[in-house]
């Protein structure tokens, strides 16, 4: 995606996996958004190349939805419809040898911009326990495939989805439904 040059609103469909890793993505055009997250650049690429009526449907990090700076969820829910969103547990990739949370979000983007009134999705809100993180998963547990949960991380403690012991973490995303 990083070098391609497609007229914009040429796709009908995009389905992307949003790198994991720390990349630096360098594209002049989307440089000016100045998102702290550099990869997330192919977010907004991704929707200028859908025509409007188009779908989107991204596998990302949880940071997507739950960074404190929500500049790139404002860009994304001024010009898309977010469709729906499901969290992932994080062993839902270990057999890629990585454990993170991770979302598959789905969008359909719009015929023009919009105002950002009474859009929920792009806040923070604490949920029963306590925990911060989207908006959308606080008020739609039903698309959490697991349990948030506090964690020790990397760089102390964080956020995770953890599936429930003996849980089939496939069987439950298949029962997910929007």
């Amino acid at each position: 995606m990083e070098n391609t040059h497609y007229p914009i609103n040429f796709f009908d469909l995009a389905i992307g996996n949003v790198p994991f890793g720390n990349y630096k993505v360098a594209d002049t055009k989307y440089d000016k958004l100045k998102f702290s997250d550099t990869r997330l650049l192919l977010l907004p690429k991704t929707l200028d190349l859908v025509r409007p009526g188009g779908i989107i449907a991204f596998i990302t990090s949880k940071g997507t939805m739950d960074k404190q700076n929500s500049s790139v969820r404002q860009y994304i829910a001024r010009r898309a419809e977010l469709i729906g969103a499901v969290r992932l547990p994080n062993n839902a990739f270990s057999g890629a040898n990585t454990k993170v949370t991770a979302d598959v979000l789905f969008f359909q983007k719009l015929e023009s911009m919009r105002d950002l009134n009474a859009i929920d999705w792009i806040d923070l809100k604490e949920d029963e326990n306590g925990l911060k993180y989207n908006a959308y998963f606080v008020d739609h547990p039903e698309y959490v495939v697991g349990e948030m949960v506090e964690i020790s991380g990397p760089y102390g403690s964080e956020l995770a989805c953890q599936a429930a012991k003996g849980s089939d973490t496939i069987q439950n995303v298949r029962d997910v439904t929007f």
